[in-house]
């Protein structure tokens, strides 16, 4: 079958990857999976780690990865068309994963392997990924009977409609709200957002012009625009108009037709329910079972705590700029679409120095060189630009090789756009893991951000906040590329406690404060000179302004 889903000896050619793909796939592979479930829990199966990873956990990867692939460009490259076949194959999806979860089964064939004799010698990443199962089969209902497995069924697949539903209006929300406003209407905004937003409007067949007849720029919802909006903008009815449509976004407040108020009711009644049927008071209960964190007693009070410490601080943060707005602003009122702007301006009066001075720095080929240069230092590696399809012409491809061999590949899709999930991630397209033939397959990685894209020759100019995302997801990236483990459940941030799996994008954002490696990511857009030593040393004293 001609079909990108169901090939698998390469990466997954995303360039031909259509809607009407998904459903034979999906049908195809779930075909498989069912079959492979009713192998391995017959008598011809042993109860040995390796006879299951040959007769299921084959199949299975396969389907884990091709639904990897379209869940990924449901959140990239959304559209009406993938938008309908995602949601008509995500039922079945769904109820694959819930029956196969909570199959008893599979649970006492699993149970059978980690009782067998010799399971003591199996390796930690084995036993680690053994203990995982058996845990998360109790989670997925395993241990019920009845009508309380069927309801728990029907509670999962109810949910995964409603949180795709959710993030679905989250997106139309944003995507649909746009402002044609005049040039002079954006005076303070950085001059190439003002360039990509005039070009925006040119792009679009009768928003070029402003109501006033001048020339129109184009306003999203989208950071690139509107967060140096709100910051920079001296029209405050502007900055009302924009910080409205964006915080009633998916709300009751905003459009009909986007409203998430409904949904989120009925995901807390639907998580209540789940928790009560496997024995849990509240879901918070449950939601901690695979985590770090004992209990929510112990979250509240670290929470409280925190909160005990910070508020004195975060109350004297906003005096000071209630009492700038008034004195120094002309705003003795303060409102929220007030606050970025005139908390922008207060940090250039302490400390010296504006987030364009310092973007003017941060060149999108600068900031990755430098990221790329730190990355090889530490580990011992090399990354180079490599080949792929994409599904979109300003994704990047790039592999990462140790002594020669290749350790893992990664997408980069760093620029904003619509039908774009907001925000910065990384999830895996495919897991390293030793196969049963033998073979090592390498882990591949997506990595995501939303910044302005370049424009004409100019390129992308990052602020300080983005080249510490940019930092922040490739800490996540490595994790799971440089991994060693070399089983399935335990590879990478699989089987990662879920607030233990920031540790390492927490420890690469420390670079971006360290002037031996900041230095060597700077270039000047127009001059090329590296970032002042007197720059750096203000934008470091600015760290915590505000932080309260």
């Amino acid at each position: 079958m001609d079909n990108p889903l169901l090939q698998f000896d390469n990466l997954t050619a995303f360039d031909r990857l259509q809607p009407e793909h998904i459903a034979p796939a999906v049908d195809h592979l779930l075909a498989d999976a069912t079959a492979a479930l009713e192998l391995a829990v017959s008598p011809l199966v042993p109860a040995e780690f390796d006879a299951m990873s040959v007769s299921y956990a084959v199949v299975t990867e396969r389907l884990d990865r091709a639904w990897s692939a379209v869940a990924h460009l449901s959140e990239v490259a959304d559209s009406a068309a993938w938008r309908a076949a995602y949601n008509d194959a995500l039922p079945r999806v769904v109820a694959f994963y819930t029956r196969e979860a909570c199959d008893s089964r599979l649970f006492a064939k699993y149970k059978a392997v980690a009782g067998a004799a010799g399971a003591e010698q199996l390796s930690a990443a084995r036993r680690r990924a053994l203990a995982n199962w058996l845990r998360d089969f109790v989670l997925s209902g395993a241990e019920l009977q009845g009508e309380a497995r069927a309801r728990f069924a029907r509670i999962q697949e109810r949910s995964a409609e409603l949180t795709q539903k959710f993030s679905e209006n989250v997106l139309d929300a944003t995507d649909g709200f746009s402002l044609v406003v005049s040039l002079n209407e954006l005076d303070g905004v950085p001059d190439d957002v003002r360039q990509c937003t005039r070009a925006a409007a040119l792009a679009d067949v009768g928003q070029d012009v402003a109501q006033d007849g001048a020339p129109g720029c184009k306003l999203t919802l989208h950071a690139p625009v509107y967060i140096p909006v709100m910051q920079c903008a001296t029209n405050r009815a502007l900055r009302e108009r924009l910080h409205t449509a964006y915080v009633t976004r998916a709300s009751d407040l905003g459009a009909a037709a986007f409203d998430n108020s409904a949904l989120m009711r009925e995901l807390l009644q639907l998580r209540a329910e789940e928790a009560a049927l496997l024995g849990y008071e509240n879901f918070a209960e449950l939601s901690l079972v695979p985590k770090m964190a004992d209990s929510p007693d112990e979250v509240m009070r670290f929470l409280r705590d925190l909160a005990r410490r910070a508020r004195p601080h975060a109350e004297q943060d906003m005096r000071d700029l209630r009492a700038f707005a008034a004195a120094q602003l002309d705003l003795p009122d303060l409102q929220a679409w007030d606050i970025a702007f005139a908390s922008e301006r207060l940090k250039e009066l302490r400390y010296a120095f504006s987030e364009q001075e310092v973007r003017n720095y941060f060149t999108e080929p600068r900031v990755l060189e430098g990221l790329f240069r730190i990355i090889e230092t530490l580990f011992d590696v090399v990354i180079r630009p490599d080949a792929a399809p994409t599904w979109h012409p300003l994704v990047r491809f790039y592999r990462i090789e140790r002594a020669g061999e290749l350790v893992g590949q990664f997408y980069l899709d760093a620029y904003a756009r619509p039908g774009k999930g907001a925000g910065a991630w990384m999830d895996d397209a495919r897991k390293r893991w030793r196969r049963p033939e033998g073979r090592l397959q390498t882990p591949v990685a997506f990595l995501v951000c939303n910044y302005a894209a370049p424009q004409g020759a100019r390129p992308a100019l990052l602020s300080h906040d983005d080249v510490l995302t940019l930092f922040h997801e490739f800490g996540h990236g490595l994790h799971h590329m440089l991994t060693g483990i070399d089983e399935l459940g335990v590879s990478g941030i699989s089987g990662v406690e879920w607030d233990a799996v920031e540790l390492p994008s927490q420890f690469m954002e420390n670079f971006c404060w360290e002037w031996s490696v900041l230095s060597r990511l700077t270039a000047h857009v127009d001059t090329g000179a590296p970032l002042p030593r007197e720059l750096f040393d203000r934008i470091v004293a600015a760290k915590n302004f505000q932080s309260g």
